[in-house]
């Protein structure tokens, strides 16, 4: 591969890693930017909704004049095929990639790029993925329209359980036991049979602070569609489904309910042992709690010479894995007056791992969830001070540009970006939780 060709590449992966996209994520061993590993965010509102989607990304020696190769990994050990056009065996068929007939002006061209395929990509991940398929793009029938709902039914439920609840399960070591009808997904083993190579695997933080963020829809999810759906009845088969290319397997919402609940138990008990780990770190001197101390003494001195916003730092029983934030509403804005304890907890494996942030006063807001979970996104992932700006800027912003991977707490989501009077009454709900912030 030439010197130019790897230059695209590492080029066109560091865009989408420092780029504003809260969907995309792609990573790769810094021994071959020829194979690269990626993951799309299922977009909100459809079957896919906030599920975890990994491919793999193999560039050839002719990109790009040529497209790379592209194979789904989360294929439930290639038994699943959750979309028309991605199969269980990996196969992604996308005229950009060359693997399906398209119109002019749709195949691959050396403009386009890894970003425009992984967007190609996820806009498959529709409302409606039952019209993907060649034929059935105009279903009008009463068949057409059961098999729409039938098909988004199933594909919700195996997003739920196959890239989230079980991707969650292997991360954190949890056992479970075989469903009926239902097979368990490893992620490791579907890398290993597409791609020959070691386990990798460069999304397990970010997978475990979108389950907390996104942990609300899911419950939300399963609740809504436990009602519909009795726990053992089979999935629908679809008129282009055949053997060895399906989706197959029964409804079990009890379960998943339970499980999930256990992954996010774990996720808080994973966050609360740091705080013990950053202890033994510290007693031995590591230059990782160096390192963290440096910067909280750095920050400290920062914001005292910082009149625009009013905030007080501390260590936690002087551990500087554990900080808490208290922040003082901005005067003329809807926090004005309250003050807000937030708890950062950093792994000694940061930067690797990011810091989890949780809000202690209780606060109605559409960044923070119920649990106090706080959604933000820092520009410099090494630089706590980069977190502590993008806390500070999650919580105050009053008119941001709407992105629904950003609202974590559904009900004061809804009211934020509804109509008038539901604005004014997310203000109300907002401004209430002010006031009894500083009684909390």
């Amino acid at each position: 591969m030439s010197n130019q060709s790897i230059l695209r590449i590492t080029r066109e992966l560091s865009e989408i890693q420092k780029g504003p996209d809260l969907s995309l994520a792609v990573a790769c061993r810094d021994i071959d930017v020829r194979h690269v590993r990626a993951l799309i965010i299922g977009p909100p509102d459809t079957p896919y909704e906030f599920g975890f989607f990994e491919f793999a990304v193999k560039f050839g020696r002719e990109y790009p004049t040529k497209p790379p190769a592209v194979t789904a990994v989360t294929t439930n050990s290639g038994r699943t095929r959750f979309n028309p056009n991605i199969y269980a065996g990996g196969k992604v068929c996308l005229s950009i990639l060359g693997t399906w007939r398209g119109e002019r002006g749709e195949e691959w061209s050396s403009a386009q790029g890894l970003e425009s395929i992984l967007i190609s990509i996820q806009s498959l991940m529709s409302s409606n993925p039952y019209e993907n398929e060649p034929g059935f793009e105009d279903g009008k029938s009463e068949f057409d329209k059961k098999n729409q709902v039938d098909y988004v039914a199933k594909i919700r439920h195996e997003t739920l359980r196959v890239s989230i609840i079980e991707r969650l399960e292997d991360y954190l070591g949890i056992g479970r036991e075989k469903v009926p009808g239902v097979l368990p997904y490893n992620a490791d083993d579907d890398y290993r049979e597409n791609l020959l190579d070691a386990p990798f695997e460069p999304f397990k933080d970010l997978c475990k602070r979108r389950f907390l963020w996104y942990y609300d829809s899911y419950l939300s999810a399963i609740e809504i569609e436990k009602e519909k759906h009795a726990d053992g009845k089979r999935f629908d088969r679809m008129p282009f489904e055949g053997a060895g290319n399906i989706m197959e397997g029964c409804f079990q919402y009890t379960s998943l309910k339970k499980r999930l609940e256990t992954v996010y138990q774990k996720l808080n008990e994973e966050m609360d042992a740091w705080g013990a780990e950053g202890q033994v770190a510290t007693q031995k001197e590591l230059s990782i709690s160096s390192n963290l101390q440096r910067q909280y003494e750095q920050i400290v001195e920062f914001y005292k010479n910082n009149d625009s916003v009013t905030l007080d730092l501390e260590l936690v029983d002087k551990n500087p894995f554990v900080w808490q934030l208290v922040l003082f509403g901005r005067p003329m804005t809807n926090l004005d007056g309250g003050m807000f304890r937030i708890k950062l907890y950093l792994s000694t494996k940061f930067p690797d791992t990011l810091p989890r942030i949780k809000f202690e006063t209780p606060i109605f807001h559409h960044r923070v969830s119920k649990d106090g979970i706080l959604c933000y996104n820092p520009t410099r992932k090494d630089d706590l001070k980069s977190h502590i700006e993008a806390i500070i800027e999650a919580v105050e912003e009053e008119s941001p540009a709407y992105d629904p991977r950003t609202l974590v707490n559904p009900e004061a989501a809804k009211l934020f970006w509804g109509t008038p009077d539901e604005k004014k009454l997310y203000n109300r709900k907002l401004r209430r939780s002010v006031q009894e912030s500083t009684e909390y």
